[in-house]
């Protein structure tokens, strides 16, 4: 079960994810995404929420900061110890800027 809060001003686009983002819910991510990332010239995703996330998660993080590298930014703020244990243990903190 994924939640997913979307708030769009201008260019800024928040994305709240509340709880687990896995391979059920990675392609819903994916379309609400597709829909407002277009000209997005900031993206951040807001994990206080997030439970959990699997390979299709970060298969979904991982393309998504490849569009945004073409247009802007992206970063993902208040992620927890498990998560972020995910992220250094795949070797996506290097490549993903996390605040």
């Amino acid at each position: 079960m994924l939640n997913i809060q979307k708030t769009v001003e201008n260019e800024n686009v928040i994305c709240a994810l509340e709880g687990r983002l896995d391979t059920v819910t990675s392609p819903e991510l994916e379309s609400e995404l597709s829909a407002v990332i277009d000209g997005a010239k900031s993206l951040t995703f807001d994990f206080e929420g997030l439970e959990y996330i699997s390979s299709a998660g970060l298969r979904v993080l991982l393309s998504t900061q490849k569009i945004m590298n073409r247009q802007g930014e992206m970063k993902i703020v208040n992620v927890n110890e498990t998560i972020m244990d995910i992220f250094e243990v795949t070797g996506f903190s290097d490549i993903l800027t996390i605040e």
